[in-house]
């Protein structure tokens, strides 16, 4: 029996969960509030609440599991990419606690976590998959060929999409986070109502930094025009800003399948939860025959549960690491 603590903290959200036997039996969260009136995540902030969190939320994934905590095989947790501050609580709690009873620590690459979500409940996707993931921090398409095995066909060179729908919502002085706004709020909106560029980048590469600015541009020219722009058009301005980065994503994954030949596709990461996105995946994969894969809501944003699940993986080829082991701001994929 392998029973996994999997531990996860890269950014602003204290995560703990159980994995027993490749079964996820709890997936705890504590969210960070104290954000919202800086307009981002602080750093410090951050660090200081998971040092807050993360006892408590240990504590809670043991209990809802229905396990001791000497029952506990491995500890599995997030070595990076995030916040070196957010890290370093995580990956000091993890060590402190294997060392203690003398049990097994596993390093996990956040990234590929969120791409070994798929494997937390059924339907699972087949190896070799491609797999859009999308956060605040990274836009890639990746090929997945095992679960440790992957490579990445294209990826963004500046800015990632959930970045783009966070600034867009700035600019339409939404609070933090805006992207679930913008989600929101589209969902009564015409996605047409207002046009926006597509970057023209060769290959399965994207880029958003040129797409922020014509928003930042086209909306300070209305606003001169009209000062209660933002307040008429709120609606249709998010169905337009949200119609146009989705068209991005599936335009690039299309020439991916198309390219690879792989009609199982999925989705992962923070972006993965927004509601145009997967309608449009679904919708798309219908018309194209491929087999879509898109995580429950709880699966998609950081959480633990991802974490124990790819760690149960490494326990299984005995994939430990020492106690030497350092968090990594910047961690590739492969």
């Amino acid at each position: 029996m392998a029973i996994i603590l999997g531990i996860e903290s890269s950014c602003d959200d204290t995560s703990a969960s159980i994995c027993k036997d490749g079964k996820i039996k709890s997936n705890i969260i504590a969210n960070q509030e104290v954000h919202a009136k800086f307009g981002g995540v602080v750093p410090e902030l951050a660090s200081r609440a998971h040092q807050q969190n993360i006892i408590p939320v240990v504590d809670t994934a043991i209990k809802e599991a229905d396990i001791d905590k000497n029952d506990i095989s491995a500890v599995a947790f997030t070595k990076g990419p995030g916040l070196l501050g957010s890290l370093l609580v995580g990956v000091s709690f993890a060590k402190s606690f294997a060392l203690a009873r003398q049990i097994p620590l596993i390093e996990i690459n956040h990234m590929q976590a969120h791409i070994l979500a798929h494997f937390i409940d059924e339907p699972k996707p087949r190896f070799p998959f491609i797999c859009l993931t999308v956060s605040g921090g990274h836009t890639q398409i990746v090929l997945v060929k095992d679960y440790f095995h992957m490579e990445i066909l294209g990826q963004t060179l500046d800015d990632a999409a959930g970045e783009a729908f966070d600034k867009s919502a700035k600019i339409l002085g939404l609070p933090y986070p805006g992207g679930p706004l913008i989600d929101k709020y589209a969902q009564k909106g015409n996605p047409n109502a207002f046009s926006f560029p597509e970057p023209r980048i060769k290959e399965l590469d994207f880029s958003f930094s040129g797409l922020k600015t014509a928003i930042l541009y086209r909306i300070q020219d209305e606003v001169k025009k009209d000062p209660d722009f933002i307040p008429n058009h709120l609606h249709d301005l998010c169905a337009s800003i949200q119609h146009r980065i989705v068209t991005i994503l599936l335009n690039k994954l299309q020439k991916a399948v198309l390219k690879y030949q792989i009609k199982d596709v999925a989705v992962a990461g923070g972006v993965s939860a927004n509601s145009g996105l997967r309608e449009a995946l679904l919708e798309l994969g219908e018309e194209r025959s491929w087999k879509v894969f898109i995580p429950k809501f709880e699966y998609c944003t950081d959480n633990a549960a991802m974490i124990a699940m790819a760690g149960y993986y490494k326990f299984l080829k005995k994939d430990f690491v020492s106690q030497q082991v350092s968090p990594l701001a910047r961690m590739p994929i492969v």
